[in-house]
C-alpha cells in the first residue's frame, strides 16, 4: 500500500517537529518565511532564539526556533471577535485579513507570542503553516530551506507517519503546557532555558550578538525580570532574541476607567433612588444621571474604537459577530446599557407609569452591573497573561464602578443632603472594598512566575509610581464621610494609575 493510500485512511490533522538538536542557527527559515509570505520589517512569523548555558569555559550556545504553536484548543481564536483568526479542518489555526478589525486580542491571548499586526495592513497576522503551499501540494518554506531536517511536519493521526512517530516514541516538549492549550508545535532535545522566557539573564548592554535590543517601553524583552527566577537550575544568558510589542496600551486603561464612571453613575443614583434618599422624578434622577453615564459610555466607545488598527471596521462586531468572543459579549451589553440609559431619558417626556419606570430601572441596574464586571471575562480570556486570570477582579471591577459613580455623582447631589451623605458613604465604603481587594491580590500566594514577575511589575517596577500613588488616594477616599466629596474625586482620578498599573504590568512579562 503507498504512503498516499495509507494517508487516505486517516483524518488529516497538521503538527510540527522542530528537532533542536539538529538546528545550527542559520535563520534560513526566518528568511524563506519572510520572502515567501512578504512579511515587512520589524515583525517576524518566525525567528531563532539564542541562549548560552553554563560558565566558561564550559558554554553551550541553545537555538530554539519560536513561532506559532497551532495550538488543538487555541485561545487566538477563541477572543477573535469576527472569526478573523480561526481552525481549519486539519487542525492549522489559519487567518482572515479581511475581516480582521485590528483589535488585538489574538495578541493578548497568544501564550506563545506568535501574534503580531502587520503594519502594512493593519490587521493581525502569523505562522500558518504556509497553508498555500500545503494546498498544492508543496512542504512550509522553512522546512524546504532547512540544511538540516531540523522542521518536520507530518499528520498526528496517522501511526506511519515520520512526524507522528516522532512525537509518539521519543521526548518531546512543548511550550507553556500549563495554559492547556494542547500545542501541535512539539520541540526535540530543546533546552529549558529556550523554552522558558523568563529563564536566561538579559545580556548587560544594549546589543545582542548581531542587534540592537529595544528599549522601547512599548515592547517586551524576553529574559528574566527582576530577581523572579525560572526554575532553570544551568545558568543561562539570553543572546539572541527578537522583541514583541505590548498590545493594549493607555486607551484600555482608559476605557476600563470610563466605563466603571459610566456604569457607576447609573448604579449609585438608582441606589439612593430606591432608598428613599432620592425622588425618582427629581431632575438628577430623570435627567441628570444618564447624560453624565450616556457621556462615559460614549467616551468608553470612542477609546475602543479608537485602539483599533482597523476602526473602520468595528461594525464587524455586530455584523459578523464570534459570540464566544468576550468582545461580542460586551459590545452587545455595552450597547444594551446605552439603549436603557437612553429610554431611561425619555420616560418623562413618554409619562410613563411608576411601574414602568421601576422596571426600566431593573433592566438598567442589570445592564450597568454587566457592563462594569464584563472586562473581568475578557482579560480571562486573555489566557497567556497570568495576572489577569484572577478570582477576584469581577467584584473589584463592581467595587471600582460604585467609587467612580460617587464621585461622578455626589457634586451634583450637592444641594440633596439625604442623597450626597448615602453617596459620600458608598464611595468611602468602595474605596475600602478597593483597597481590601489589592490587598488580597498583593498578598496571595503567585500561582506561577509570571503572575509574580507581573506583580513586581505594578509594585515594584516600571508601574510601581501609579499604582501606589492610586493606594495612596484611595486611603485619602475613606475620609469622604467626614471631608466631603472632594476626597472621593481625588481617589477616583487615583484609580486611573491603579487600572493603567495593572494592565499594563500584565503584559509586561515576556512569553516568548
Amino acid at each position: 500500500m503507498s504512503v498516499g493510500e495509507v494517508e487516505k485512511q486517516y483524518d488529516l490533522k497538521w503538527i510540527k517537529v522542530i528537532d533542536q538538536t539538529k538546528c545550527i542557527g542559520c535563520h534560513a527559515c526566518s528568511v524563506a518565511c519572510k520572502s515567501e509570505n512578504l512579511v515587512p520589517l520589524s515583525v517576524n512569523r518566525t525567528y531563532v532564539k539564542s541562549v548560552e548555558t553554563g560558565i566558561f569555559p564550559q558554554v553551550r550556545r541553545n537555538f530554539q526556533v519560536t513561532r506559532c504553536n497551532q495550538c488543538e484548543d487555541p485561545p487566538c481564536a477563541a477572543i477573535c471577535p469576527t472569526g478573523a483568526m480561526y481552525q481549519r479542518p486539519d487542525g492549522i489555526v489559519d487567518f482572515n485579513k479581511s475581516i480582521c478589525i485590528g483589535c488585538k486580542a489574538c495578541i493578548a491571548a497568544c501564550p506563545y507570542d506568535a501574534i503580531f499586526i502587520n503594519p502594512d495592513d493593519h490587521s493581525a497576522e502569523k505562522c500558518n503553516f504556509c497553508a498555500h503551499r500545503l494546498e498544492v501540494g508543496l512542504e512550509p518554506a522553512c522546512v524546504t530551506v532547512c540544511p538540516t531536517e531540523a522542521i518536520l511536519i507530518g499528520n498526528i493521526n496517522n501511526p506511519e507517519d515520520k512526524v507522528s512517530k516522532i512525537v509518539s516514541r521519543t521526548p518531546v516538549s512543548v511550550r507553556r503546557p500549563e495554559k492547556a492549550t494542547r500545542p501541535k508545535l512539539y520541540y526535540r532535545g530543546a533546552h529549558g532555558s529556550t523554552l522558558d522566557p523568563i529563564a536566561a539573564k538579559q545580556p548587560g548592554g544594549d546589543t545582542f550578538m548581531w542587534s540592537e535590543i529595544n528599549r522601547d517601553r512599548s515592547v517586551i524583552n524576553s529574559g528574566q525580570v527582576a530577581n523572579i527566577k525560572s526554575s532553570n537550575s544551568v545558568s543561562a544568558k539570553l543572546v539572541y532574541d527578537v522583541s514583541h510589542s505590548i498590545p493594549w496600551g493607555w486607551r484600555v486603561s482608559g476605557y476600563t476607567w470610563t466605563k466603571g464612571f459610566a456604569t457607576g453613575s447609573a448604579l449609585v443614583t438608582l441606589l439612593a433612588v430606591v432608598s428613599g434618599r432620592l425622588s425618582v422624578s427629581s431632575s438628577m434622577s430623570e435627567v441628570a444621571m444618564p447624560l453624565v453615564a450616556l457621556i462615559g459610555l460614549a467616551i468608553t466607545g470612542y477609546l475602543l474604537i479608537a485602539d483599533l488598527k482597523q476602526p473602520k471596521r468595528f461594525i464587524y462586531l455586530f455584523t459578523k459577530p464570534r459570540l464566544e468572543s468576550w468582545l461580542v459579549k460586551g459590545g452587545f451589553i455595552i450597547s444594551l446599557d446605552g439603549a436603557a440609559l437612553v429610554v431611561w431619558l425619555l420616560l418623562p417626556l413618554a409619562h410613563a407609569s411608576v411601574g414602568v419606570t421601576w422596571a426600566v430601572g431593573v433592566v438598567l441596574a442589570g445592564a450597568s452591573v454587566m457592563t462594569a464586571i464584563y472586562t473581568a471575562y475578557l482579560f480571562a480570556q486573555a489566557k497567556a497573561r497570568d495576572l489577569w486570570q484572577n478570582p477576584v477582579r469581577v467584584p473589584h471591577l463592581l467595587v471600582q464602578s460604585l467609587l467612580l459613580g460617587s464621585a461622578a455623582m455626589s457634586p451634583i447631589f450637592y444641594t440633596v443632603h439625604p442623597a450626597e451623605t448615602l453617596l459620600l458613604w458608598v464611595g468611602a465604603g468602595a474605596c475600602l472594598g478597593h483597597l481590601l481587594v489589592v490587598l488580597i491580590e498583593l498578598s496571595m500566594t503567585h500561582p506561577t512566575a509570571h503572575y509574580k514577575a507581573a506583580t513586581w511589575h505594578m509594585t515594584k517596577g516600571k508601574f510601581a509610581l501609579p499604582f501606589w500613588i492610586s493606594v495612596i488616594l484611595a486611603v485619602i477616599g475613606l475620609t469622604a464621610p467626614a471631608l466631603g466629596m472632594v476626597p472621593l474625586i481625588i481617589a477616583a482620578v487615583g484609580l486611573i494609575g491603579y487600572e493603567h498599573s495593572y494592565i499594563q504590568a500584565g503584559q509586561s512579562v515576556p512569553l516568548a
